[in-house]
C-alpha cells in the first residue's frame, strides 16, 4: 500500500465510497444531499490543509484530510478526517492513514490533534484513536442522528504532540 498526496484526478475514485459513507449516516455529519463537487471542495482543500490517499494496485483504498482545526490563534492544533472504502476495511488502511496523519502534524509543528466529532458508536474508530494515544476529553450527548441507533453522542478526542 502506498500513501501519497491526493489529487483532483483521485476524486472520481474517492467519491463513490465518500458518498456511500455519508449516506450510511453512521460516522459523518455531512449533508445527505452533498454533491460530488461540494464534497471535493470540502475534502481536497488547499494548504495549509493536506489530503492523502492510500493506493494499492491502482485502487484508492481510503483517504484522509488534515490541517489546522481552527484558523488564527487556534491553528497550532490540528485535526483530520478519514474515510476507508467499506469494501477495503480490515486491511490496516485506517491505521496507516492515521499514522501518516500524526507524523504529518508533528513534521508541520502542530502542538496537538483534536477530533471534534467522533461518533461514540463508531467503536472501531474510537478504539483506533485510543490505541494511538488519543483521549476522550468530552462527549456531546445526542449530537449525532445515527441511522440505526438514533441520537448518540459525539466524542471530542485529543492527542498532545509535545
Amino acid at each position: 500500500m502506498e500513501l501519497r498526496t491526493a489529487t483532483a484526478e483521485d476524486w472520481p475514485r474517492i467519491w463513490p465510497f465518500f458518498a456511500s459513507i455519508v449516506q450510511a449516516r453512521e460516522t459523518y455529519a455531512y449533508p445527505l444531499d452533498l454533491t460530488s463537487d461540494q464534497a471535493r471542495e470540502l475534502w481536497l482543500q488547499p494548504p495549509p490543509d493536506h489530503a492523502v490517499v492510500a493506493v494499492e494496485d491502482g485502487a484508492v483504498l481510503g483517504s484522509a484530510k488534515m490541517g489546522p482545526n481552527r484558523p488564527g490563534p487556534g491553528s497550532h492544533i490540528g485535526t483530520a478526517s478519514f474515510m476507508v472504502d467499506p469494501e477495503r476495511s480490515g486491511r490496516g488502511v485506517g491505521r496507516a492513514l492515521a499514522t501518516y496523519m500524526i507524523d504529518w502534524h508533528r513534521r508541520n509543528g502542530f502542538h496537538g490533534i483534536q477530533f471534534n466529532a467522533v461518533v461514540e458508536t463508531n467503536t472501531a474508530a474510537v478504539h483506533l484513536w485510543q490505541d494511538l494515544g488519543f483521549k476522550i476529553i468530552g462527549t456531546v450527548p445526542e449530537a449525532f442522528d445515527h441511522r440505526e441507533h438514533g441520537l448518540v453522542g459525539l466524542h471530542v478526542m485529543y492527542l498532545p504532540l509535545t
